[in-house]
């Protein structure tokens, strides 16, 4: 499901989940990346659960999310304790939910597992945060892509998003258009991983995305070309 609309640098802009997941990212950096998310209208910011209470803090009243990721980022972790990473992360000020989908338990076939895991955090988020689903798109086939995001579906989410940026590849106009096909027009579909430009962003919009994660975030909105998640 293509789509043949264009987008304003601000219209996009109120798609981004400004990103920054790196292990050694620093206080400053997190307080930086908030003031940018300020400034350019983000939707939200992706933090590392850790920097959830202070991201909320710096963005209080902005009308700037807070996402977070849990299961981060093999999604091989129980189903309880990504709920519990979740319960904990909303205490905190997250209002969006990146969980890892069970990847293994995926390719063994153990479908129903897989959408207990997702309806466990569905559950965990309910009436309180959005939920997306990472299915690590470059590890899988394409049968599996789409049986993963009718799984997401089932369960209840939000979101299906692509990539945690730690795996192997990022998102690609082609997974877009497929996650798209597959969860119909209600569901959210993010792009994440290798998205580094505004022309690169556009190809996810126009493939079917509604949302992009992205740490190049204002090389995307500024037309520059930037580096990174």
């Amino acid at each position: 499901m293509s789509n043949t609309k264009e987008w304003s640098s601000a219209e996009v802009a109120a798609m981004i989940d400004h990103t920054i997941l790196k292990a050694d990212a620093t206080k400053a950096e997190i307080i930086h990346i908030c003031k940018e998310a300020r400034e350019n209208k983000f939707a939200t910011v992706c933090v590392n659960a850790g920097w959830v209470e202070l991201s909320a803090k710096e963005l209080a009243g902005s009308g700037v999310g807070i996402t977070t990721v849990v299961g981060f980022p093999l999604g091989a972790t129980t189903t309880v304790s990504k709920a519990f990473e979740a319960t904990q992360a909303i205490a905190d000020g997250a209002t969006e939910i990146d969980m890892v989908l069970n990847i293994g338990l995926l390719k063994s076939g153990d479908l129903e597992a897989v959408q207990r895991d997702i309806e466990g955090l569905v559950a965990a988020c309910k009436d309180k945060a959005v939920l997306k689903v990472i299915l690590e798109t470059g590890l899988l086939t394409d049968e599996e892509k789409v049986t993963a995001c009718e799984l997401c579906v089932k369960a209840g989410a939000d979101f299906v998003k692509t990539s945690t940026g730690f795996g192997h590849g990022g998102a690609t106009a082609e997974d877009i258009a497929l996650m798209r096909k597959t969860v119909g027009p209600d569901l959210g579909v993010k792009a994440s991983g290798g998205v580094r430009d505004l022309d690169t962003a556009l190809q996810m919009l126009r493939a079917g995305a509604s949302r992009i994660g992205a740490s190049a975030s204002v090389a995307i909105v500024t037309g520059g070309q930037g580096e990174g998640y």
